[in-house]
């Protein structure tokens, strides 16, 4: 699979650098970086919960529900190449944000529409819930390895980046079981058994929505129906 150029997959306006955090969720909204594994600033994985002003949350949840049942994501994008420890370390506590709205073309281009101009989030360091560069060497595992978090019943998964080339993706689970408050923050590793790791791009997602699959945390057994999802990312990802 070829790999577009990052400018034409990242936004029309190739002169703007900053990071993007992918929004999921709905009770609790989650916000995902968009890593870059041959790009060093945004080499990284990391979860996070901004606070969000009404607006900006009001906004999300309104386009999110009108748009559900189609291949629309969501981001948060902050101008500046800052180093994204800041967050992890609590000495940024707060940052300008644009909400977006991501769509996907037949030939999986994304395009980035404004939805919001600049509104200021918070940044609390205890709101990390995971954090890990991004080593594009590292080796794959043998079964599909996934991170999970979220708050309550809203369980999300997110595959876990080893080595590139990789996929990235989100989902929510619907009716997970087995699932305890101490799974969700920080991360912690889930395995599925029945799935193996494509160990590269995968072209499309190893979990089919609407499947239900059996999986392990630890020894712990646990069990999700894979939901909607909330990014995918096969070629930026791993452009050099």
């Amino acid at each position: 699979m070829s790999t577009p150029p990052l400018s034409d997959t990242l936004s029309a306006t190739g002169d703007r650098h900053g990071h993007r955090f992918l929004l999921i969720g709905k009770k609790t909204v989650f916000s995902y970086h968009l890593g870059l594994y041959f790009v060093p600033i945004h080499a990284f994985q990391l979860i996070t919960a901004f606070g969000l002003d009404d607006r900006l949350r009001t906004t999300y949840l309104d386009d999110l529900a009108a748009h559900e049942d189609q291949q629309v994501y969501y981001s948060l994008f902050t101008e500046g190449h800052w180093p994204l420890r800041e967050l992890v370390d609590g000495t940024r506590t707060s940052l300008p944000v644009e909400l977006e709205r991501v769509t996907v073309d037949a030939e999986g281009r994304r395009t980035f529409t404004p939805l919001l101009p600049a509104i200021d989030v918070s940044s609390r360091k205890e709101d990390v819930v995971h954090y890990l560069p991004l080593v594009a060497d590292a080796g794959y595992p043998d079964h599909l390895t996934e991170l999970v978090f979220g708050r309550g019943d809203e369980v999300h998964l997110t595959h876990t980046l080893a080595g590139a080339p990789n996929w990235d993706e989100v989902i929510t689970t619907v009716d997970p079981q087995g699932f305890q408050a101490a799974d969700l923050a920080p991360a912690a590793t889930l395995t599925v058994p029945s799935v193996k790791d494509p160990h590269g791009a995968a072209p499309r997602s190893p979990l089919a929505t609407g499947t239900r699959y059996e999986a392990r945390i630890g020894e712990r057994a646990v069990a999700f129906t894979a939901g909607r999802q909330g990014w995918w990312n096969n070629t930026s990802l791993n452009a050099q």
